[in-house]
């Protein structure tokens, strides 16, 4: 059956559909022989020869759905210029191709989604979802309720104004605060450059909730099958999602002298 391209790239677990989308119109992507860099492109992967970077597409009818806990010192990204190591190298036992859904900077941890599913990652991606995304920050001195104010009612970066966040302080010790930060949107660093815009000093940052999905304890560079129900649930997000004290992995203090 003829499918768009970009599809059946999606459906390959290659990227998502959008990223598939970047990889035609760069010229990557041959259909028989003949380079195809038209975005309304149908084929059809059983009886056409479809290739990316002159490497073979196959399209696998098992679905993978992974949670990964990145460690810091990893990029996101299939392949690296620089030689830095990607997420996909830690995956070690699957042998259906994934990628990561969305991205973590280089030197922010925590909890990644990878699939073979484009469809999914790329519901999971789509503006319209808002999908809430949960950090754990650590700062360097103190945080004003004037700065939690800012980073509630949203921080005008230069690709224009966030949304609104959700705050909340877990711990104050003497020259550190620890805290959450809830958002929905998407944007490249969105979190650090919320911090830099306002003068917080980040030490740390890692990712702690998907929607309704939690890190738990995996471990750094450990990773997890997620089950069928908790795949669909992603899917099914929406933004509001009930806080209760069960669910926050923190319990909140305040200072401590000598600690830092």
């Amino acid at each position: 059956m003829q499918e768009r391209l970009q599809k059946i790239l999606a459906k390959a677990g290659l990227s998502s559909r959008r990223s598939a989308e970047t990889m035609i119109t760069e010229g990557r992507v041959m259909v028989n022989g003949k380079v195809v860099t038209e975005l309304g492109t149908k084929s059809d992967p059983e009886a056409d020869k479809i290739t990316l970077d002159g490497k073979p597409v196959s399209v696998s009818k098992k679905r993978v759905y992974l949670i990964l806990n990145k460690p810091a010192g990893y990029v996101t990204t299939l392949s690296d210029p620089g030689g830095r190591p990607v997420v996909t190298g830690l995956i070690k036992d699957i042998k259906e191709r994934v990628f990561p859904v969305g991205r973590l900077d280089f030197n922010t941890e925590g909890l990644l989604l990878l699939t073979n599913d484009g469809e999914w990652a790329n519901t999971l991606a789509h503006p319209s979802h808002e999908v809430e995304k949960e950090y754990l920050v650590k700062i360097r001195g103190d945080l004003s309720p004037d700065k939690i104010a800012q980073l509630s009612e949203g921080i005008k970066l230069e690709d224009g104004w966030t949304a609104p966040a959700k705050v909340d302080i877990i711990r104050v010790l003497e020259k550190n605060v620890w805290f959450t930060i809830v958002i929905h949107e998407g944007r490249y660093r969105q979190v650090r450059r919320m911090c830099e815009a306002i003068g917080l000093p980040l030490v740390k940052l890692k990712r702690i909730r998907y929607g309704k999905i939690l890190l738990g304890e995996l471990k750094a560079g450990e990773y997890r099958v997620l089950d069928p129900s908790e795949a669909k649930l992603l899917a099914g997000t929406d933004a509001n999602v009930t806080r209760t004290d069960e669910r926050k992995p923190f319990k909140k203090q305040r200072t401590v002298p000598g600690k830092r």
